[in-house]
């Protein structure tokens, strides 16, 4: 896998973050996470199993524009 198929975009300036997820060939935004709990969520919606166990993980999920597990406004 060469790119993370899950990302996690930058804090917008309400706060939150777009999270979106690659597969079947495009980009899919499942929604705006406020908190690991929902990034979690969105996850499981997703079809992703023990979604919290690949949050750290950089072959799954690249935090972009903030630091890891950072919801609040830019």
């Amino acid at each position: 896998m060469g790119k993370a198929p899950i990302v996690v975009h930058r804090p917008s300036l309400s706060g939150g973050r777009r999270v979106s997820v690659h597969r079947n060939g495009r980009d899919e935004i499942l929604g705006l996470a406020r908190s690991d709990h929902d990034l979690t969520v969105f996850l499981e919606a997703a079809g992703i199993i023990d979604p919290e166990s690949i949050l750290d993980d950089p072959r799954w999920v690249e935090w972009r524009g903030a630091g890891s597990h950072q919801f609040d406004a830019a």
